[in-house]
């Protein structure tokens, strides 16, 4: 089994391809199923976030699990695999295990550092382990992608730099609103974990009053009570926008939330001195429609906006440092999955002795039916004990020789050599007693 990552990011591909490559939440036990259905892919997570639409996937061929990816892709998209081909990238084995651990580290995130990927990790790791399209791979390189970026932030000061999404675009809608935004009245829409994070963000910088409106009204009530803001239904949209400076979109919806058309409303209700309305677009599909942006008045920011902004900005001061720890966890899994790579070779190795152990012991009752129990007992203790000491040595040594680069060859050496038949499985899947480095639980 082997390791294929494919996706699209704000780093290959404009927010119209991610929109739509996007996985609603309603959508990604479907589009799981969809994957593992394929002809070459046994294991798949999707990471679907405003800025990256990713498949990890364990499959069992790089060719054939490449195309089944980009078929469930461009059928998610509505488009054709070529069409999407420039805008995909893919990475394999070694390469697949590095890119899932900078991701979960915040290294290729829009803003380096940033923590909020690691939550967004996680929650796509258990929503396939709930629709059962993980396996002990999987499994594995997930625990230990969250154990990488807790560590990453935990031993490095990368947090500092690494502000979430939704800080750097509040700096940038300070930069529209006179360098400040604190109390200048704003809105969110969407009570999910970005709305609830740009709720927190504009609560710390002193904006208000705060309002947040979402469809399901119970939600944003909650949300608004904890940092002292109103909730408003999802009817008063227009109103709202009337009556404020800056607006945080964050929904989950596959439609505009704002529209030209109630922003024009809106806008024709707000006195005419009172300056720009800051429209920040973090959802993806994008909440606020195309022509919104030219209504004169209007400010839109969207990930688009943000990506050519922070293109080429000053990398965190601890990326570097960052970097060495994911270069070497990734060595380290690596080295573990190497060694776990041979296990089942070396089970099947052992099997054929039995076998031929066995094989030998009957024959040698036909030939002496005279033996005792005790006497045929005492043979076969014999026989296992030196059949076990002549296999130890090279078992050991061969574990030891594949958990090193390009090891995978000699656990095909001992398969030509003995002849056996090992099944085209995970590896990982024939020990689960196995713990990989450093892995936590």
């Amino acid at each position: 089994m082997k390791l294929l990552a494919v996706g699209a990011s704000y780093r290959t591909a404009p927010v119209a391809v991610l929109e739509q490559l996007a996985v609603a939440p309603a959508d990604l036990t479907r589009t799981l199923d969809r994957l593992v259905s394929q002809p070459y892919v046994r294991e798949a997570v999707i990471v679907s976030t405003c800025n990256r639409v990713e498949v990890y996937a364990a499959v069992t061929g790089f060719h054939g699990g490449l195309g089944d990816i980009c078929a469930v892709f461009a059928e998610q998209a509505g488009t054709t695999p070529a069409a999407l081909a420039n805008h995909l990238y893919v990475h394999f084995d070694a390469a697949a295990v590095d890119h899932v651990f900078r991701v979960a580290a915040g290294l290729d995130s829009m803003v380096v550092g940033e923590a909020q990927i690691l939550g967004q990790l996680r929650d796509a790791y258990h929503w396939a382990a709930g629709a059962d399209t993980t396996g002990r791979l999987l499994h594995e390189l997930m625990q230990q992608a969250l154990r990488v970026g807790k560590r990453a932030h935990a031993e490095t000061g990368i947090d500092r730099a690494g502000q979430s999404v939704v800080s750097t675009a509040l700096g940038l809608a300070a930069e529209r609103l006179d360098g400040a935004l604190a109390g200048r009245p704003a809105l969110v829409v969407g009570a999910g974990a970005m709305g609830a994070l740009g709720l927190a963000t504009l609560s710390r910088l002193g904006a208000g009053p705060l309002a947040v409106t979402n469809r399901g009204a119970d939600r944003a009530v909650r949300l608004a009570e904890s940092y002292g803001a109103s909730a408003l239904p999802l009817a008063e949209l227009t109103r709202a926008l009337s009556t404020v400076d800056i607006v945080v979109a964050a929904t989950a919806a596959t439609e505009p939330v704002l529209t030209r058309e109630v922003v024009s409303r809106a806008l024709a209700a707000r006195p005419a001195d009172r300056g720009p309305l800051v429209l920040l677009d973090l959802a993806v599909p994008r909440d606020v429609e195309a022509g919104v942006a030219e209504l004169p008045g209007v400010e839109v920011i969207d990930i688009d906006r943000m990506a050519a902004v922070l293109a080429g900005g000053p990398a965190a001061t601890d990326a570097a440092a960052v970097d060495r720890i994911v270069t070497a966890e990734v060595e380290s899994f690596l080295t573990w999955l190497r060694g776990a790579d041979v296990a089942p070779t070396v089970a099947a190795l052992r099997g054929r002795a039995d076998d031929v152990v066995a094989a030998e012991l009957g024959r040698l009752a036909q030939r002496r039916p005279d033996l005792t129990d005790e006497q045929r007992a005492e043979v076969a203790r014999t026989v296992h004990r030196v059949v076990q000491r002549l296999l130890h040595q090279p078992t050991v040594k061969v574990r030891q020789l594949a958990a090193e680069p390009g090891g995978d060859q000699y656990a095909a050496l001992l398969r030509e050599l003995f002849d056996l038949q090992v099944p085209q499985t995970s590896p990982v899947d024939t020990v689960p007693d196995i713990t990989p480095p450093g892995g936590d639980r």
